[in-house]
Formats: structure tokens, sequence, C-alpha cells
């Protein structure tokens, strides 16, 4: 059982998230601003994470807490529904997001799922492909990968948000940094690379879709 910082300037949402977390057996943390959250943080396993809150947003703080603690598993919780504002949470550090109005259930659920990769490791599996971030480390149907860094930064990015579409300016900004000074070409370059490696079909990709005129997504049931 995990220590899970809820961070919501609403009563009504601590109070039923942690009875549902409660029930699950973890010990559930409050806070309900940036200043109370961030005293919290440093004990706590998980924080669920408010995007709208007094004095310093709920984006600001997973950006700050990101830097300083990489693995931390951290979900936003947002009214804001459009793509851009998703792909923002995402790039701010946050490891996955719930909209507003949300089932509790779904977001124990999504609890669930955070606290299993972080006990493995930051790893992800999925259809006989496996990667571990700390190590580096990528295995297809139990063979390993000799992945160059950008193709395996690629990889793990799309593969932790399977079904998300990603742009190829975005991919460009999360894997190669926001001052590169590169063209978006380079990105379909790269994933050329990494498709053939991962030895994928065109015209039935096993695990990487090319979504026209848009970018790339990780596919659903890869």
């Amino acid at each position: 059982m995990a220590r899970i910082l809820i961070v919501d300037d609403d009563p009504a949402i601590l109070d039923i998230l942690g009875a549902y977390l409660r029930a699950e057996g973890h010990t559930v943390l409050e806070a309900r601003d940036g200043l109370g959250a961030r005293q919290a943080l440093a004990s706590a396993d998980l924080a669920i994470v408010d995007w709208m809150l007094p004095g310093q947003s709920g984006l600001e703080l997973a950006r700050q807490h990101r830097r300083a603690h990489p693995d931390f598993p951290l979900l936003l919780l947002t009214a804001r529904g459009e793509e851009e504002d998703r792909l923002r949470g995402l790039d701010a550090g946050a490891d996955d997001y719930v909209t507003k109005p949300f089932s509790p259930r779904e977001v124990v659920a999504r609890v669930r799922a955070l606290l299993r990769r972080a006990r493995l490791g930051a790893s992800v599996a999925v259809s006989g492909l496996w990667l571990d971030e700390g190590r580096r480390a990528a295995r297809l149907d139990g063979q390993e990968l000799t992945l160059s860094r950008l193709e395996f930064d690629l990889l793990l990015t799309l593969a932790r948000h399977p079904g998300f579409v990603w742009s190829r300016a975005r991919l460009l900004e999360r894997v190669w940094g926001p001052d590169f000074p590169g063209v978006e070409r380079v990105v379909d370059v790269q994933m050329a690379a990494l498709r053939r490696k991962l030895g994928e079909q065109p015209d039935h990709p096993r695990f990487i879709e090319t979504v026209r005129g848009v970018g790339y997504r990780f596919r659903e049931d890869g």
C-alpha cells in the first residue's frame, strides 16, 4: 500500500477520492494549494494534483517536482479536455491525466497502474515488447533490441501513452528538446529506423501507426 497525496482546493474531491483510496488500503495525505503540496510531497509515494490551484498551478507544481524527482508517479486532474491541454500536462511531467468530471473508480484504477509501473522500475511491457527506462534496455519477443538513444526515447514516449496521437512537433520537443534547431523531418527519419528494428510492416504495423497529416501513435491493442 502507498502514501498518496491528493492536491485539490475542492473539499468534496478530497473527501470522495480519499474515501476510495483508503478503501484500497492506502494512506491518504491532503493539500489544498501548491505550498502545502510541496511540503507533503517529500513523504508521498504518488500524487494526484488538480491543474487549477490557488497560488501555484498544478501544472507548474508537476513541472518543478519532475525536475527533482524524475521517477515520481503523478496523476493530473483537469477540467481541460482539449488535446493541446492534455499534451501540456504530459509535457509538464504528469504520467497520466483524468478529465473532470471523473469517476473515482477510474482514478483508483489509474493509481493502481501508476504504482504498478513504479514498482516495475519505470518499465513498460506490452505484447512482447519490454522497455526498461532505468537500464535503457529493450527486448522484443525475448530478443535484445539495439536502439540508439533517440530511438529508445521515441519508443518509450509512444509506448507509455497508447492510443495518444503525437504530432511531429511534439515529439521533436519531447525527445530532442525544446532548443533543438532541426526540422520535423528528422522525426520521420528516426521513426523509419526504429520501425525497421521492430520489424514493422508498413501496411500492418504491430506497434506504431502513422496518423496522416498529424504524426504517430502507439497502438492501443499493440
